[in-house]
């Protein structure tokens, strides 16, 4: 019993370890190619829910990428303040903050368009196995946030 249990305790045996150091390396693949516009990882995919869907509840921009407010409302403060977006409270009910695009954040989609090119030139996964990845990392997200719910009782 005792070995175990120190065998479970490798890090070779942890799912945490391959998942975050395969995360921080993806990641960190996009700062050559953002840093030039003075942009973070974490900038670049509010970018990309936002040009998928403009004008939309912090919120909702939290609930798709996965961010608690507490690392979203100073990110979306620091954009506004660069002048790629707005937040304002909603005319329906003065809790909820829109956020919206200025023409400055819609343009920045022209100038990064590349990007998804790039980083994915830097992975050598063939087609195949990147899908296969790409199901699998959803399919887990999926499991965890069906948990979390259950937990909370909805």
């Amino acid at each position: 019993m005792e070995y175990e249990y120190r065998e479970a305790m490798k890090l070779e045996h942890q799912l945490c370890f391959p998942l975050y150091a395969a995360a921080r390396n993806v990641t960190c693949l996009y700062t050559p190619l953002l840093k030039p516009l003075g942009l973070t990882y974490t900038q670049y995919i509010v970018f990309l829910v936002l040009w998928e869907k403009d004008g939309i509840s912090v919120t909702e921009i939290g609930e798709k990428l996965m961010l608690d407010n507490g690392t979203l409302s100073p990110l979306l403060k620091k954009m506004e303040q660069a002048g790629y977006l707005v937040r304002r409270r909603s005319r329906e009910d003065e809790r909820v903050v829109v956020v919206s695009l200025t023409e400055s954040g819609r343009a920045l989609q022209e100038k990064l368009r590349d990007v998804p090119a790039g980083v994915a030139g830097c992975i050598d996964l063939s087609p195949e196995k990147a899908k296969t990845l790409y199901t699998l990392l959803y399919e887990l997200l999926e499991n965890q946030k069906a948990l979390n719910r259950n937990e909370k009782g909805e």
